[in-house]
């Protein structure tokens, strides 16, 4: 015997039902479905970086007009009287340049690694083999 609990509830039909020789309305596209989240592209990232960049290098400027005192800088034999934010600017870059020459050393290390362990060049285009 079936109690009301067993039974689940149904919700009432608001559509009509077509009549014989009558042609089914088109279905709806659910708004879920219809508002997609699209991927971000290429492009999209890159403009992201620009604004970043664009902020950063303001940032910068603002550093650079607010350090203008003079300051005397020592390199082995070198001496050089500069503005303070053009100093630390110039160790920045130095400091950059470093970290980009090791990066990029490990790099080539890696890439003749790869190339001893599979045996062909590590490059991203195929290579053509002609017979």
């Amino acid at each position: 015997m079936a109690t009301p609990s067993d039974e689940t509830p149904k919700a009432p039909i608001t559509e009509p039902i077509p009549a014989a020789g009558q042609a089914k309305p088109p279905a709806t596209i659910p708004p879920a479905a219809a508002q997609k989240k699209l991927r971000p592209t290429r492009i999209s990232g890159t403009w992201i970086a620009v604004l970043v960049a664009i902020v950063v290098l303001i940032f910068l400027l603002v550093f650079i007009l607010q350090n203008g005192d003079s300051a005397t800088i020592h390199f082995l034999w070198i001496e050089a009287s500069l503005p303070l934010g053009v100093a630390l600017l110039f160790g920045a870059i130095g400091g950059a340049l470093l970290v980009a020459v090791v990066g990029a050393a490990r790099i080539l290390q890696l890439r003749r690694q790869a190339k001893r362990l599979t045996g062909r060049p590590s490059t991203s285009s195929p290579a053509r083999r002609e017979s």
